[in-house]
């Protein structure tokens, strides 16, 4: 009787025959077919790095200049992995067509992130907004960082970020601010103040903060006659990163100088009458 240590040997012989004459019969095939597919990924990553510095000259957006650069190695890699498969001796026509059947499945079962594809599409082609741009949308607000083919990244002022898929901002309501923001500051002086003293104090604050921009021109103005004060207006233009940090400059400048030239900034009183209750 034949051992187990016998058939295990025979077995093995056999799968040994076997793997050699596969390789014989298709060892080339198979060598070709990686050569093709790692020249087609070199091929591929050379003509991306081309075309992205291509275009960086050419001053093309990063959105687009990323997308143009993803599709074109995906489509020279997709005719590496064809020649590849052709030379491995597959059938091309098969897998193309399972290819097709499967990618229905997938397009149904991934819709949110085929919808956020077409608007990131949407956002890179018709250019709502651009990376550097204070954006408002979706009751979130920041600077925007980065715009690609899914989400869309800003910079709170907090420093914290904020991805929002991009199918949640085609077809809303956003607020561009742009590359500057609009400060919206109030100060109340009392009513025996020369109000044209006050005016000259603020806009010499102004003029002297690096971050307050020149052009436009700061707003600067009597807003509401209040119950204990009148209300001056100071509303500059500052670069989106100066927005805050300009804010708190201006505030200290204004009592700093207020309190050097004497302007009175009163705070709200009340005055109370006690009546005495004259008895007949």
């Amino acid at each position: 009787m034949e051992t187990a240590a016998t058939n295990t040997i025979r077995t093995v012989d056999a799968i040994r025959v076997k793997v050699i004459a596969f390789l014989t019969e298709y060892g080339f095939q198979i060598l070709g077919a990686l050569i093709i597919l790692a020249a087609g990924v070199a091929v591929a990553w050379w003509i991306g790095r081309v075309l992205e510095d291509w275009l960086e000259n050419k001053k093309i957006e990063p959105p687009i200049r990323m997308l143009a650069v993803r599709v074109t190695r995906m489509l020279a890699f997709g005719m590496a992995l064809v020649l590849a498969l052709e030379k491995a001796g597959v059938p091309i026509a098969p897998v193309i067509a399972g290819i097709s059947v499967a990618g229905v499945g997938i397009g149904l079962a991934m819709q949110g992130v085929l919808g956020n594809l077409m608007a990131g599409l949407t956002i890179i082609f018709t250019k709502p907004f651009k990376v550097g741009q204070y954006i408002e949308i979706l009751t979130v607000q920041g600077q925007v960082t980065n715009i690609e083919l899914f989400t869309t990244t800003l910079l709170h002022t907090d420093r914290s970020k904020v991805v929002i898929p991009n199918r949640k901002i085609v077809g809303e309501i956003l607020h561009n601010y742009g590359m500057i923001r609009q400060l919206d500051l109030t100060v109340g002086v009392g009513y025996a103040t020369d109000i044209e003293q006050a005016l000259q104090a603020v806009r010499g604050i102004l003029q002297a903060n690096p971050r307050v921009l020149k052009d436009p021109a700061p707003i600067v103005g009597v807003v509401a006659l209040a119950d204990s004060s009148i209300n001056i207006a100071i509303k500059p233009w500052t670069a989106v990163a100066d927005f805050n940090p300009a804010s708190a400059e201006i505030y200290q400048g204004v009592v700093t100088a207020f309190r050097k030239q004497q302007i009175d900034i009163p705070f709200p009183q009340r005055e109370v009458r006690l009546l005495e209750k004259v008895e007949g």
